[in-house]
């Protein structure tokens, strides 16, 4: 079996999805190799559970201390997706766990007006 070849990148890019029923994190190095990432799912969570900022919190250190391990990552840009309530748990979780936060950078979604929406329910 092959043995994985390591690279030793100090800084690298965290991205966080944000939905109303999840957290993901990824983090990569500069060129965008994914090196490290996990969820809310993943960190034990089930149900309506995943989507508190308490299991962003620990999903978050979890990855964090993978990517430590792996990469010896020391700063890094945080790129944030989605409404959810993971958004700012996983921000403090970041900072926390002793990575510094060279960028925070939204990069949710906004439509310029586009498809026609839904007609409106009536009840």
């Amino acid at each position: 079996m092959k043995s994985k070849k390591v690279k030793k990148v100090e800084s690298g890019k965290i991205y966080i999805s944000a939905s109303f029923n999840n957290t993901l994190i990824t983090v990569t190095d500069k060129s965008g190799n994914s090196v490290a990432w996990g969820s809310s799912g993943l960190s034990g969570f089930k149900g309506t559970r995943k989507a508190t900022p308490f299991a962003a919190t620990t999903s978050v250190e979890q990855v964090i201390k993978k990517a430590k391990e792996e990469m010896g990552l020391v700063e890094a840009e945080v790129y944030i997706k989605g409404p959810g309530p993971g958004r700012d748990a996983a921000l403090r979780a970041i900072r926390a766990a002793g990575v510094k936060i060279v960028q925070i950078a939204d990069i949710t979604p906004m439509p310029h007006d586009g498809p026609r929406p839904r007609k409106k329910r009536r009840v």
